[in-house]
């Protein structure tokens, strides 16, 4: 920080475990990943390389280790995971994320049906050599998982290695854990924080209503993703309390 302020929240420095920010990256220049880098890489744990974007995004190898060295954990969209499991390229997938090396990957069937038993498969092989971040929920906004659903799926991902389990909400916002209008399932969320580790999830939240009330509702430490680049500080500010939607709740 640039100056002293007494009293705000406590934020643990990098490499922390928890109060993660995961900010998605849809295809970044490397001139502006070398600007976010510069403006935000203090509030930055981790990157995703949104869906497929890695697969045409110039200069890939420089961007992930331009990241990388300011101990950011990027991975590649759990959407790259799906084409590849349904092409039945596992293999294939895993000597990519060699080639780029890789450390943290994402395990996700938002698009693909795919057996359970099989995805905490997958988990388990690829947590021996990863860090494996996996992702519950599906794209399909059809698609209403029950509350016994959603903490039977998240527990069982976090027994099979997954080191945090993330909430599909899109970068929409608007599926999930969330209503058409962005705002939360609150009763929803509060039976899986009642029945899953809370410093297990990575809450996928875009929108700023849906970031103030998890700081709200679960303290400035809590793990939010999908976060737009040109958002990371203004994110931290709501952390901190120094935007008017959080100023009095951490006075």
């Amino acid at each position: 920080m640039n100056f002293n302020l007494n009293n705000l929240p406590a934020r643990e420095k990098k490499p922390r475990e928890n109060g993660l920010t995961m900010v998605m990256d849809k295809g970044l220049s490397l001139n502006q990943a070398k600007n976010l880098i510069s403006s935000s890489s203090d509030q930055i744990d981790l990157i995703k390389l949104g869906f497929g974007t890695s697969i045409v995004t110039p200069n890939l190898v420089e961007k992930i280790d331009l990241y990388q060295k300011q101990n950011i954990k990027v991975f590649f969209g759990g959407t790259l995971f799906e084409s590849f499991i349904a092409r039945n390229s596992f293999n294939e997938y895993t000597e990519l994320i060699k080639k780029f090396n890789i450390k943290t990957v994402e395990i996700s069937d938002g698009c693909i049906d795919l057996d359970h038993n099989v995805k905490c498969n997958f988990i388990s092989k690829l947590s021996k050599s990863c860090t494996v971040l996996s992702e519950v929920g599906s794209k399909d906004e059809e698609v209403e998982l029950t509350s016994q659903k959603w903490i039977e799926l998240l527990n069982r991902e976090l027994n099979a290695g997954s080191w945090k389990v993330i909430t599909e909400s899109r970068e929409s916002g608007n599926i999930g854990l969330f209503k058409n209008d962005h705002k939360v399932k609150s009763n929803l969320i509060q039976n899986i924080i009642n029945n899953v580790p809370k410093d297990s999830i990575l809450w996928e939240a875009p929108k700023k209503i849906q970031q103030v009330w998890f700081i709200k509702s679960l303290g400035p430490n809590v793990n939010l993703g999908n976060i737009s680049p040109d958002e990371v500080i203004s994110l931290e500010c709501l952390r901190l309390g120094l935007r008017a939607d959080t100023f009095f709740d951490f006075l």
